[in-house]
This record gives structure tokens, C-alpha cells and sequence, in this order.
């Protein structure tokens, strides 16, 4: 403002200037009489125009000059949030924008905790346990982290908390402990490596610890078939439904670990250690998951074996357990006609088991599950042979969810992954109804995330053999059309480091 008001009066200074000259006296002599006066002399009478061009030129720049320093100082006040800093603030995130940032991390927290938990597994083989406790804690620390994550994220969706600006606190948290785990195996990654150098000397190490994996798998694999086989000959297919399918998948993916293993071995000895040792993470990855088919069914065929050997005293415990309560021994107080409806429904879950044990092949978990639920209906508190029913069909429920999202989880989202982790903590806490309950759910929401992801390399050319269930299991990131690179021990920035 200053230099506007200097311009101003300067230019109205050079205006007035001729006005005044003209009406002052004129300083020089008068000539001499008797001299003529030349005719080039200019007039003494006026002022030109060429006097007053300079003078308002000068005003009008000044008024411009003036103008617009104004017009920046209120542009740079507008946009100014601390003094010397000129920014726009950030737009504040949606909630929507907010949840689906929280659902992307808890996906990608767990896709790397689950990575790492496996390559570490081949690296147990070889190693002390003094040379990957480094890792070991680092994976724990994860694993805490991702457990927290999925709390606080559980809570989210029960409405807790109610406050809008708790809410974005708590979606804060979701995505600051999946940032913390994913830190924490990124910061082993590059010790990981060196420990293992799977580019240099340690490849041949690495690869005869997998070949070796996978020469036991596939002999696991034809006993799982014949498993199957007689599974099917004494429980009902509702019974071996939770594993259908899984030797095929189990079998897809050992072809696809075999052509990774031959790849590995040729690109070593041509000299291409970074590619060898990206076609070994394939590999290893791929028969990790075959191990995790594999034994889902090798699991439920010894689960279905014990539930069988437990229905009879199932019965039993659950008649005594009857008999307490129609003699007034519920925990908590029922109404006479809650008891009797109870004890009724009781009795004809009791009956309709008997009925199945004679009837012909049955399924034995469910037979526990419906006991077990029947005396926790009547709440007479947990003991005895009923208990030990809840705790096996928990046990069961919550190993086949982790199971099917383990080798599934390319496919799989957030939400059945939260339950499951819920359905731990129960199964922990010795909630053995909640945990079965929780991990049916997230088994449910897990099937149905993989049959809507359907499988994106069906009908390619040139697809190679195994490749769309490895995409399907998380052992290729499926970033490019051949899959992608496979992923590693760490988290977001180290996992996809190898690239076959």
C-alpha cells in the first residue's frame, strides 16, 4: 500500500509540474533591443502534449502496480493456513472412503502375515532356532497387531462407538496396527533374505528342502483320496462337505509347484539367481498350500473319528444334565414354561441323534454340535462329556474356516477373515459355542467371496497349469497376466520383492 501511495503522489507531481511552470515568472533575461529573435524559439506562452505523457503514464502505472498487489495479497490470505505456509487443507475422507481404506489394510495385514507364516515354515527346516527367532518374534508382533486391527474393526460393525468422530478414530486404529504389522515383517525382510540367499549359494539348500516337502505331499495327497473314499462310505456328504474338493485343488497346486521347481533349477544354472529364486517362493508357496488341503482333509477324517467315539457319552452326559435341570438346576432362573419348552427340545434333539446312530451313516460333529447346543439352551453350565462335544466341533469349525481362507485367500475379504479371528479368540476364551458359531459364519462369507471372485484366467491361452489356483490361494499377487510375482516373508513394500 505504501508503494501505491509513493506512486501516486509521484505521478500527481509530475502533473502538476507543467501547470506550475507556466504561471511562474520566466527566470532568463529579456534579449537585448534591437535583436531579432530566431524562429526556431519555441513558444513561451503554453505547454505541449508531450509535457503530460510521461507524468500520466507514470500515475497509471502506479494505479495498476497498486491494484494488483492488492488482488495477491487477498489471494494468498485466502489460501494461507500458517504463517509462511501457503497450502489448501486436504478434503476430510468419507466414511465410505474411510472403510473401504480399513477393509484394503485388513486384507492386506492378513495376506502378509499368512505369506510369512509359511515361508518361515521352510526356513524352520533349515535353520536354528536361534538363527530365525528374529523372525519368529517379528511374525508374533504381526500376528498381535492383525488380532487388535480385527477388534477394533468387529466393534466398528457393531455400532461401537456410536460418537462420528470415535468411529473415524477407531478406523484410524484399523489401519495404524495393519501399518505396525506390515512394518514389523518388512523391517525382517532384508535379514530374511540374507540369511536364506536364495540368489547365491543357498538356492540349492532351499530347493532340496522343497523338492523334499513336496515328494512327502504327494504321497499324503493319494492317502487323503482313499481317506475320502471311506469317508464316504460312513458319514453322510453333509459330513465331508467342509473339505469337497480340496485333494483336486491339492493336486492343482503340486503341478504348479512342480513346473515352479523345474523353473527354479533351470534359471539357476543358467545364472539367473533373482529369477530362481523368485520360481522357488512360487514353488514353495504352492506346496505350502497343497500341505494345507492336504491336511484339512487328513483333519476332519480323525475329527469324525473321535466325534463318533464321543456321541454315546454325549448322550449320556446330556441325559444327566437333563435330569439336573428338570430338578432345578439351571445357573440362571427360567420361568416354568421357558424350562419345559427347553426339556422338551431336549429331549427330541436326543431322540432324533439315537434314531441317526442306527439309521445308517450320519454325520457325528453335527450330532455333537446339536447336543451341545441342546444342554446350553438349558444353562446348567458347561462339564462332562457335553463339554468335551462343544470344545471338539469348535476346534473343528475354527480350523476349517482358517483352512479354507488360508487357501483361498486371493478371493477371499475382511469380513469373513475379522470373524474368524473373533472365533479364535472365543475358542481362547473357552466360548466353544461362540467360536463354532463365528467360525461357520466366516466360513460362509468366505465361500461366498470366492464364488463371486470366479477364477479370471479360465479359457487363456497359454495359461500355464496351476496358475489360476495359485492366483486363487495368494501365492501370485495376479498383478500381470502371468499371475504376477510371488509373495514373501513382509509386509506391503518387501512381499512382492521376488519376481519370477
Amino acid at each position: 500500500m505504501a508503494q501505491a501511495v509513493l506512486g501516486a503522489v509521484a505521478g500527481a507531481g509530475w502533473l502538476v509540474l507543467p501547470v506550475m511552470t507556466v504561471a511562474a515568472r520566466d527566470p532568463v533575461p529579456a534579449a537585448a533591443a534591437g535583436t531579432v529573435a530566431s524562429a526556431a524559439a519555441p513558444q513561451q506562452g503554453g505547454t505541449s502534449t508531450a509535457d503530460l505523457v510521461l507524468p500520466l503514464l507514470a500515475g497509471v502505472a502506479a494505479v495498476v502496480l497498486a491494484g494488483y498487489g492488492y488482488l495477491r495479497r487477498t489471494r494468498r490470505a485466502r489460501t494461507r493456513t500458517t504463517p509462511g505456509t501457503i497450502s489448501a487443507a486436504p478434503p476430510t475422507p468419507t466414511p465410505a472412503d474411510s472403510e473401504r481404506q480399513a477393509r484394503a489394510a485388513l486384507v492386506m495385514a492378513d495376506d502378509c502375515v499368512r505369506t510369512s507364516r509359511e515361508e518361515l515354515s521352510f526356513v524352520q527346516e533349515r535353520f536354528t532356532n536361534d538363527e530365525t527367532e528374529p523372525f519368529v518374534h517379528a511374525l508374533r508382533a504381526a500376528e498381535t497387531e492383525l488380532t487388535a486391527a480385527c477388534a477394533i474393526w468387529r466393534r466398528y460393525e457393531e455400532g461401537v462407538p456410536q460418537d462420528a468422530v470415535a468411529r473415524r478414530q477407531a478406523l484410524v486404529g484399523v489401519v495404524g496396527r495393519c501399518a505396525e504389522a506390515g512394518r514389523r515383517l518388512d523391517a525382517e525382510a532384508a535379514a530374511l533374505d540374507a540369511l536364506r540367499e536364495l540368489e547365491g549359494p543357498g538356492l540349492a539348500g532351499a530347493l532340496e528342502t522343497a523338492e523334499g516337502r513336496f515328494r512327502a505331499l504327494t504321497a499324503r495327497t493319494l492317502t487323503a483320496e482313499d481317506t475320502l473314499t471311506t469317508l464316504h462310505d460312513h458319514c453322510t456328504p453333509a459330513a465331508t462337505a467342509p473339505v469337497t474338493g480340496y485333494v483336486e485343488q491339492a493336486k492343482d497346486r503340486l503341478v504348479f509347484a512342480t513346473v515352479q521347481l523345474n523353473e527354479a533349477r533351470q534359471t539357476a544354472e543358467a545364472g539367473a539367481g533373482d529369477r530362481a529364486a523368485g520360481h522357488l517362493r512360487a514353488a514353495e508357496g504352492a506346496v505350502a498350500q497343497a500341505e494345507v488341503l492336504v491336511t484339512g482333509v487328513e483333519r476332519l477324517a480323525g475329527e469324525l473319528r473321535e466325534a463318533a467315539r464321543l456321541v454315546p457319552a454325549a448322550l449320556t452326559g446330556a441325559e444327566s444334565v437333563l435330569a439336573a435341570a428338570r430338578h432345578g438346576g439351571a445357573h440362571k432362573p427360567l420361568t416354568d414354561g421357558e424350562l419345559h419348552a427347553r426339556l422338551a427340545h431336549a429331549d427330541g434333539v436326543l431322540a432324533a441323534v439315537r434314531e441317526e446312530l442306527t439309521a445308517g451313516p450320519y454325520d457325528p460333529l453335527d450330532a455333537l454340535r446339536r447336543i451341545a447346543r441342546a444342554v446350553e439352551r438349558l444353562e446348567t453350565g458347561h462339564f462332562g462329556a457335553p463339554a468335551a462335544a462343544a470344545l471338539l466341533v469348535a476346534r473343528s469349525s475354527v480350523a476349517g474356516a482358517d483352512g479354507f481362507v488360508a487357501a483361498h485367500r486371493g478371493a477371499v475379504g475382511p469380513e469373513a477373515r475379522v470373524l474368524l479371528a473373533e472365533a479364535e479368540r472365543e475358542l481362547g476364551a473357552d466360548r466353544a459355542d461362540r467360536a463354532d458359531s463365528l467360525a461357520r459364519e466366516a466360513r460362509d462369507l468366505a465361500e461366498r467371496d470366492v464364488r463371486a471372485h470366479g477364477n479370471p484366467y479360465a479359457g487363456t491361452a497359454g495359461t500355464e497349469p496351476g496358475l489360476a489356483g495359485a492366483v486363487l490361494g495368494g501365492v501370485l499377487l495376479a498383478e500381470r497376466q502371468n499371475g504376477g510375482p510371488p509373495t514373501s516373508f513382509g509386509g506391503p513394500t518387501t512381499r512382492a520383492r521376488h519376481a519370477s
